[in-house]
């Protein structure tokens, strides 16, 4: 039977390491393999990635173009209106404390609260952002969309 503990390589599937520099005998003395002269056989060998011999690199041939917006945008972490009725049954007003209290918001990340779903009674709903959809589902509803500051702030 096999088991974890007998398994070996195949025969000729492993290679010995090569023991550099070991004087003459070892068959690796002398150069070590590194050939004669020049910048590779010399120790601290090493050129940064994308050198290109000293010709200019194609990153720096090649212009630059466009540009990100990446760096500035806003992430919010959304809810729907419809987990906001699910979940808050009894209560009239809804803070942002009270969405991570009870797992629908995580994080210091803001808060966008977002149109699907309907409200049966009317909330006060505090949220870093609104859709116009929510917005004017909680107005109808009777309730209040409250727009708290940065995330930093709550």
């Amino acid at each position: 039977m096999t088991t974890l503990a007998s398994l070996t390589p195949a025969p000729g599937a492993r290679r010995r390491k090569r023991r550099l520099g070991l004087g003459e005998g070892s068959g690796h003395g002398q150069t070590s393999t590194r050939g004669q002269k020049g910048q590779r056989s010399r120790s601290g060998d090493g050129k940064l990635v994308g050198f290109e011999g000293g010709q200019t690199p194609i990153l720096r041939r090649v212009p630059k173009r466009g540009f990100s917006n990446a760096a500035f945008r806003k992430e919010y972490q959304t809810v729907s209106l419809a987990a906001v009725s699910r979940v808050f049954e009894s209560q009239r007003e809804v803070t942002i404390d009270a969405l991570r209290i009870h797992g629908l918001a995580k994080g210091p990340r803001p808060v966008k609260i977002l149109g699907p779903g309907r409200l049966a009674k009317a909330y006060k709903i505090f949220a870093h952002a609104f859709s116009a959809s929510a917005a004017d589902a909680i107005k109808k509803a009777g309730g209040e969309p409250v727009v708290v500051g940065t995330a930093a702030a709550s």
